[in-house]
Parts: C-alpha cells; structure tokens; sequence
C-alpha cells in the first residue's frame, strides 16, 4: 500500500481521520497537491459543513480534474464521508441548488421528520444495515450502530448504488458505492472498533 491521500480542501475534520488510516496500518497525508494524487494508492474526501462550499473549494483549489482521473482512469480507491459522500451527488439543495461531483446519480436534499420524535440533525450513534454482501462490511453484524452527524441525507437514483440504510426519518441511504467509488454517510473514524474496520476494509481494496 502507497500513501493515503486524505484531501485537504479546508472543511474540516481531517485530524481524526488521519489518526485513523494510521491507526488502520495506512500511511495517510493531507494534501491537495497534484503530485500527492498521482502517488496515491487510496484517496479520502471527508469533511464536515455545506455543500456548496465543499464544491466551492474543490474548484477553487483547482483539484476537481485530477481527482477524476484518479479515480476513474486510474481506478485509484475512493472513499468519500459524510459531505464527502454527498458530494458525489449530481445536486445537493443545501442553500439553494448546486451540483455536486456527478460520480452517483442522486441529490443530497434536508431530511423531513416522518415522527414527533424525530431530531435533525441527526447526531449520535444509529444502526447501518448493509443491502448486500459488500467488502467494507466484512467481519460486521448487520445492524450495528456507527456515529452520525448531518442535516441532509443522499438520495439514490440508482437503488443498485446503495449498499447500506439506516432507520430515520423513515429511512435514509447511509452508504453507497459504484465500482471502487465508496461513501459513508457516518463517521468511520468516530465510531470506534467497528469504524476502523470499515478503513482496514477500505485500505484492503486495490
């Protein structure tokens, strides 16, 4: 395994995910350079905030065109949490409309409570049950709880891209993938032994 390319675009949260990958046996570094994209072996897109300014800084730091041919012509890892993984969305509708990264076909839209008891956001520890046999899932028992924080919720267009739906507001698409293209809406890198199973799972994937 090379390096982990943790992406630095300025939306937070990358201190624990880097801890993370190197607790997981990865090599991670933070960086937006294009040299650290051609030399990576997986690449991480976390982040904590709104969608359009994630999509604003992946285009103001000029990275959007490297990452897609990483990740597509050079069939590099991906894995995208929580606003990473939304913004493989074609559109999210967090103030106002604005497209996303298109990896997906779907739209990141605000969660409706579907009961009284319902919070949004949604934050806190919540069950994800897998869809289908799926390598980032090896050695997990369905429905077990993971660590949530978000406002707005992926929705699918493609039902064979959703590998894994959590029970809120009805019920809500907590992980996706599309060939080596992964998201999560939870955090793996806080929710402890379970969490950095998914990464070793992830990091295993080449």
């Amino acid at each position: 395994m090379g390096k982990v390319l943790v992406i630095d675009y300025k939306m937070g949260n990358t201190d624990s995910v880097l801890r993370a990958v190197e607790k997981c046996g990865g090599e991670p570094i933070l960086s937006n350079s294009i040299s650290d994209f051609e030399n990576a072996s997986h690449i991480i897109l976390p982040g904590v905030g709104a969608f359009q300014k994630g999509m604003e800084n992946i285009e103001d730091l000029g990275i959007k065109r490297i990452l897609k041919e990483q990740v597509f012509k050079h069939k590099i890892p991906f894995l995208g949490i929580c606003l990473g993984m939304q913004l493989l969305a074609q559109k999210g509708f967090e103030h106002g409309e604005n497209s996303g990264l298109g990896w997906i076909e779907g739209s990141v839209q605000k969660f409706e409570k579907t009961n009284k008891d319902d919070r949004i956001p949604h934050i806190g520890w919540n069950e994800v049950n897998f869809k289908k046999e799926n390598l980032l899932f090896e050695d997990i028992e369905f429905g077990q709880d993971f660590y949530f924080v978000h406002s707005y919720h992926f929705k699918c267009k493609n039902p064979s891209n959703i590998i894994a739906t959590t029970p809120y507001c009805g019920e809500f698409v907590s992980a996706v993938r599309k060939n080596n293209i992964f998201g999560l809406q939870f955090h793996p890198e806080k929710s402890q032994k379970l969490g950095f199973i998914i990464l070793k799972n992830f990091l295993s994937f080449a």
